[in-house]
């Protein structure tokens, strides 16, 4: 099984994504850690990313995702924002299960403001809110409750499909 965490940045990704590792017991991967540097350096630079700057991270993940399912299974945390996106993660992997994180852009942006030594900054949530294809098939979460509420939702949804 494996579980992508979606959702733009400061929606809580890592969070939810780290903890749903540790109830269900796999492994949490982050996706900006398969970011090559200079998309990191991109985005540091308050600049965003376009498609050619996430095809070859998206690939990558999408190999990694298929290992994962074939090993433990994972839980990644990753933006995914556009359909296609999603499309080129699940090229080697179909049965990913969606959980996108939903919340208010002024709640989000409060949340990137006060967070430190992420390379992502609150100018850059406007083009994230643009880019954005609310998924059709996922397990959608409000991200106005707290961390916990929001896992026992997710494990509460997982069960019943």
């Amino acid at each position: 099984m494996v579980i992508v965490v979606m959702g733009v940045s400061g929606s809580g990704k890592t969070t939810i994504s780290k903890k749903l590792s540790e109830r269900i017991e796999v492994p949490y991967f982050d996706a900006d850690d398969f970011h090559p540097e200079s998309n990191i350096d991109k985005m540091a630079s308050g600049k965003a990313l376009n498609d050619e700057d996430r095809r070859p991270w998206l690939e990558e993940l999408a190999e990694n995702i298929s290992v994962w399912a074939n090993e433990k299974g994972a839980v990644l945390a990753c933006s995914a924002l556009k359909e296609s996106y999603r499309v080129l993660l699940s090229l080697k992997y179909k049965s990913i299960i969606w959980v996108y994180l939903s919340g208010h852009k002024a709640l989000i942006k409060d949340r990137i403001e006060k967070r430190q030594g992420h390379f992502m900054s609150s100018d850059l949530l406007n083009a994230q809110f643009r880019d954005l294809e609310i998924p059709n098939k996922a397990v959608v979460i409000n991200i106005s409750k707290s961390p916990e509420d929001i896992i026992n939702t997710i494990i509460s949804k997982l069960k019943d499909e």
